[in-house]
């Protein structure tokens, strides 16, 4: 199919492309990768009037490595995430996750600030920064803001953008000692995305007892969510497989679970309660090194 008549516009900086977004309104679209934008236009899901064609800004591409942490630019692929060294070596989970993003075609070409901006609630993602406490750096009008990831995915395919801002980049900060990490997802096996996917990350402390835990989850609801409830219960507590059962026991209750022609809202449930329980142990595997 063929998408709605659109006026192509490809900005050489990010002011030119905050310049056009105030023009624009709602009219203008950002197009990064093109692997969520392009599919709904052609759909007629989406039909701006004007597309924004960022891929030449070079400024929002790569990984660089910043005191306490990496900042990583919007434009960076996932195919880049998947097999930077310095990304495996200082933010692992998100290489780990990286890897199993869509298919190789999806790798080379979608970036990481167009699938958060998008926020679709089967991404992998947004799981990831969630469990790294990761921010979000955007600009706009006003200058630049950082968002926590916990405050970014506001609803379906919503975030805490503001009219007119562009996500450039993603803060995130270096693991503490004795801590590790672990992306489990059950894939749908024709388009790759999460019909759950659990993002964990935990520390333990010096006897070998979870100190902290970390748990973002993505497409078993219509919004990505950490499970703060888990979290809670799993802190001071042996990390051996009764006691991780009984913590993740709980983690969808109070949650509306997506059912679709992929899984019913009960299946997910199931998933979710038995991912988070791999997740959660494989993590602390990792932190006892």
């Amino acid at each position: 199919m063929y998408p709605y008549p659109f006026t192509y516009h490809r900005p050489g900086t990010i002011d030119e492309t905050l310049a056009l977004l105030a023009d624009l309104g709602d009219e203008g679209k950002v197009l990064a990768g093109g692997h969520s934008l392009l599919p709904a236009m052609k759909l007629r899901l989406a039909q701006p009037g004007h597309l924004i064609d960022i891929g030449g800004l070079d400024e929002l591409t790569g990984v660089r490595e910043r005191e306490g942490g990496l900042e990583i630019g919007a434009l960076t692929t996932h195919h880049t995430l998947a097999t930077d060294p310095t990304v495996a070596a200082r933010a692992g989970l998100l290489a780990e996750l990286a890897h199993v993003v869509g298919d190789q075609q999806v790798r080379n070409r979608g970036t990481l600030g167009g699938a958060l901006a998008h926020n679709d609630p089967a991404a992998d993602y947004p799981a990831g920064v969630l469990a790294l406490d990761a921010e979000i750096v955007a600009v706009g009008p006003n200058g630049e803001r950082t968002i926590p990831a916990g405050e970014f995915f506001t609803a379906f395919l919503t975030t805490a953008l503001d009219p007119g801002e562009l996500l450039v980049a993603v803060r995130i900060p270096d693991l503490p000692a004795n801590t590790g990490y672990r992306y489990e997802k059950l894939a749908n096996p024709a388009s790759g995305y999460a019909l759950v996917g659990v993002a964990a990350v935990v520390q333990l402390d010096d006897n070998g007892s979870i100190a902290q835990a970390r748990i973002g989850i993505t497409g078993a609801s219509d919004v990505a969510w950490r499970a703060e409830g888990v979290e809670a219960a799993l802190a001071g507590v042996q990390p051996d497989g009764e006691s991780v059962k009984a913590a993740a026991a709980g983690v969808v209750d109070g949650v509306e679970m997506l059912a679709d022609v992929h899984a019913p809202a009960e299946y997910r449930a199931r998933v979710t309660r038995n991912l988070v329980r791999r997740a959660v142990l494989k993590a602390a595997e990792r932190a006892k090194g």
